[in-house]
Parts: structure tokens; sequence; C-alpha cells
């Protein structure tokens, strides 16, 4: 049986920005190979595997997203900087100076995000500007030590991708818990790499079919979610999500998966929430209902759109989001068998 461990730390080193997840995409293409399920990258290069057969409407669809948080390049300045903007939720605060590595199309070019020096009160550094209001990315930039030529020779443009250096992609181990950057989607990855594996070795096949989804873009809207869905709708979509504590829903860091309620795009159907009630209830699980504020799902947005009949959002516990996350590690197992007992009452 797969291992979510290490699962975990195979994926949360492999770069995946938003419109550019071809590291992931070969890393599940090649496991869901060797695990003999039949799959396929659609246009839009969402991973498209189907259990109970490829034929005629699938009602349920399962997704997992593949892209990640990162940076895009807005200007080259004269003297080699890299400007950038964010490409989904990533906020300056989250990544600090470090290591990262712009992913131009002859291969990685490692960098340093950079503010600047803390050591002067001038008003035009951006150490006296961040003492006054919060960062902007406006004032970021990435020093790779190369000039603006000799990027321009390897294909480095408005509109390249950069992305937190594989130094930074570190998995600490706590005792219990577990804590890195991307859980957000990479651990609902393994969850649904997990999910597809116990399926496809039981010996009672699916009543309907199932259609299992790793998404692309999911962090700028759900794009990958939304093009499959307008050639594929379902009546149900699932979507594999983490679950942060947060004001709105404060929760114990534990093992029981989340479920949920209300995000900024949709809610739970009562059908679906009475569902899930008794499968926790027969696994002995204790969820949390959760209600956001603020956030989507694949599935949440692509109901929002009428793409999807019903939406079922389901989290793995976390502190913190968009950053460096923290999860028990026995999470992943929990919301698999929440997710598996699910699917089976759904049907």
């Amino acid at each position: 049986m797969l291992n979510p461990d290490e699962l975990i730390v195979s994926l949360t080193r492999l770069y995946g920005p938003p419109g550019e997840e071809q590291e992931v995409t070969r890393w599940l293409t090649s496991n869901l190979a060797a695990m003999n399920i039949s799959h396929r990258v659609d246009a839009k290069g969402n991973v498209v595997a189907i259990l109970g057969g490829d034929t005629g409407e699938v009602p349920i669809a399962v997704m997992a997203h593949m892209d990640e948080i990162a940076l895009i390049v807005t200007h080259v300045e004269k003297d080699g900087l890299l400007r950038v903007a964010s490409l989904g939720g990533v906020y300056p605060w989250k990544w600090g100076e470090g290591a990262v590595e712009v992913l131009a199309p002859t291969g990685v070019i490692p960098g340093v995000l950079s503010f600047g020096s803390i050591h002067t009160d001038h008003p035009s550094s951006v150490a006296q500007q961040a003492r006054e209001k919060p960062l902007t990315w406006n004032q970021a930039s990435i020093f790779t030590g190369k000039s603006s030529q000799q990027l321009a020779a390897v294909g480095v443009k408005p509109g390249t991708r950069a992305v937190l250096g594989r130094s930074r992609r570190t998995v600490t181990q706590m005792d219990d818990f577990i804590g890195s950057p991307f859980l957000d989607d990479r651990a609902d990855l393994a969850v649904w790499l997990m999910a597809l594996e116990r399926l496809s070795l039981s010996p009672v096949p699916p009543k309907v079919p199932l259609a299992f989804i790793a998404t692309v873009s999911e962090e700028v809207g759900g794009e990958g979610a939304r093009y499959w869905l307008q050639r594929n709708p379902v009546d149900i979509c699932v979507a594999l999500e983490i679950g942060p504590t947060t004001p709105d829903a404060v929760f114990e860091i534990d093992k029981e998966p989340t479920i949920w309620v209300r995000d900024g795009y949709a809610a739970i159907d009562a059908r679906d929430s009475a569902i899930l009630e008794q499968c926790a209830r027969e696994l002995n699980q204790q969820p949390h209902w959760q209600y956001l504020s603020r956030g989507g799902s694949d599935a949440s947005c692509s109901a929002a759109i009428g793409l999807c009949a019903r939406s079922v959002t389901l989290g793995l516990a976390v502190d913190n989001s968009h950053g460096y996350e923290i999860m028990h590690r026995e999470a992943p197992e929990q919301l698999c068998r929440l997710l598996l007992a699910y699917l089976s009452a759904a049907q």
C-alpha cells in the first residue's frame, strides 16, 4: 500500500506553478502506470483516470490539484533584476527573502527573492516602507546574477514562472505532525492516489463510473476543473483540499478530516451533509465542519457557475495556509477513509 509520508516528501519537491505543472504530471502518470491504472492527459493538462468504465456519463468526479502558488515575472530590469507578481495567493511575508528558482525554457535558473537592507531609514527603501505598511510584490525583486541580455538569451521574459527553491521544500517531522510548504494540495494528491489504489485493487467495482481528475491551475480560479467539467458534466464534484483553522472555524489540528460547509463560492448540499455525517459515524470519526469566509475549491468554483449539481470539499486539518503548513501525520489516512466511504454511499 502507498505510504502517505513518502508520497508527500516526493510531491512537495516537485515544481508545479499554475500553467506549468509538467513535473507533477510526469511523476503522477508514472505512478499511475506502475499501478496499472488507465489514464490520460487532456488538452488543458489535467490527468484523468476513470474507474468503472470510460463510456457514457460519469456522475461523480474526485479532484485534487497539481499546481502550487508561485510568482510570475512582470518585467526584466536593465540590470537583470526580475520584477514579479503573485500567481495564486502567495504573500511576501509568507515567503520572505530566500532561494527561488526561475523556470526558463532552457532550464532552471537559481535566484534569491530580495527586499533589500534594513540598515536605513531612507523613505525610498523597502525596509522603511515595510515599517509603515505591509509589503507588496511591487517592492520585491529576484536576483539571479545574470544580465538582462543573458536572461533574454535563455528565454526569461514577462510570463516566466518563478517558484520556491528546492532547498526550501523540506518536510519537518514533529512527533505526530509534519510541516511543509505545499501541503495544499500535494498532501491531497497523495490521498487522491491512495484512494485510486484501493479502489483499483478492490474486488468489487464501483456501481457507477468514477472520474479521478488531478487538475491544473486551481490556484488561479479552478481553470483545469472548469475545463474538464464543461466537457464532462457531473452530478457530484468532490474536491480534496486543506482545512485551515481560522477565527471563523477554530478547531484542533488533529487527524480528523474537515468538511467545508460553505466557502466563498458555494455551500454543501444538505443531502451530502447527511451522507457524510452517517459515514463519519460508521468510521468513528469526528470531522470538523468548517465554514470558510474566504477561499474556494475546484468543486465549489465549478458549482458556482453550474458545472456540477453538488459540490463537496473534504480537507486535511492544517495550521497556516499558503505558507509552511502543519498537519497531523494520520490525517491523510483518515481523509482517504472518509472519501471512500462517501463515494460508496453516494453512488
